[in-house]
């Protein structure tokens, strides 16, 4: 997987209302695109634009039965990004908050 590709799920992740989405697919297995405007409260509009990034990033499976979209995850890709992660958590530091200014990560595009 390439730094772009976990730029794209990351991005599309971090969306409250996508990972609502996310979620609720999880819980229910399939979901219509009915049902996710139903649960957000969205227009279909804005629902199909969230469902839109996540199909993007490869993260939902999109079925076609008529005119009625469902979707659903695509575990495999979800796994690869959970792997690709695993490293990153094995190697952090403990949880503790940041006690001075100084340990801080500059985000000055010199320091970069």
């Amino acid at each position: 997987m390439s730094n772009r590709e976990i730029e794209k799920i990351s991005k599309a992740l971090g969306d409250p209302y996508r990972l609502k989405i996310v979620q609720a697919i999880c819980k229910e297995g399939w979901m219509q695109c009915g049902a996710i405007t139903d649960m957000l409260d969205l227009a279909q509009s804005t629902v199909s634009h969230h469902t839109k990034q996540l199909v993007d990033a490869d993260l939902l499976i999109v079925e076609k039965e008529g005119r009625t979209i469902r979707y659903g995850i695509n575990k495999s890709r979800f796994e690869a990004y959970l792997q690709l992660l695993q490293p990153y958590a094995a190697k952090a530091p403990a949880d503790k908050p940041i006690s001075s200014d100084n340990n801080k990560i500059s985000t000055n595009e010199n320091n970069i």
